[in-house]
């Protein structure tokens, strides 16, 4: 079973930058999307950002011009580069990857923005 696992959340100030990556135990074969998405306390999931194999992005509007989706094929990771983060952007970021048969989900990590 591959695994996603997730790195690169903490406490930032506002204002402040982080990067998360997600990368994936073993090679994957037929990737679709790869995507992140949030669950802020007490909110529903929503998707943040996503890239497409062929590398069409989407950003969620809340999210647009101060974050940048981005992924290395050949070492099956996806990158999420978080700028002028903002206290509303608090929330458990996971990675998640679709291909043609599987969605894989990450365990999640925690980015907390202090205003």
């Amino acid at each position: 079973q591959v695994q996603l696992v997730e790195s690169g959340g903490g406490l930032v100030q506002s204002g402040g930058s982080l990067r998360l990556s997600c990368a994936a135990s073993r090679s994957i074969i037929g990737i679709r999307t790869m995507g992140w998405y949030r669950r802020a306390p007490g909110e529903k999931r929503e998707l943040v950002a996503s890239i497409t194999s062929g590398d069409s992005t989407s950003y969620a509007n809340s999210v647009k011009g101060r974050f940048t989706i981005s992924r290395d094929n050949a070492n099956n990771t996806v990158y999420l580069q978080m700028n002028s983060l903002k206290p509303e952007d608090t929330a458990v970021y996971y990675c998640k990857i679709m291909t043609w048969t599987d969605e894989l989900w990450g365990q999640g990590t925690l980015v907390t923005v202090s205003s």
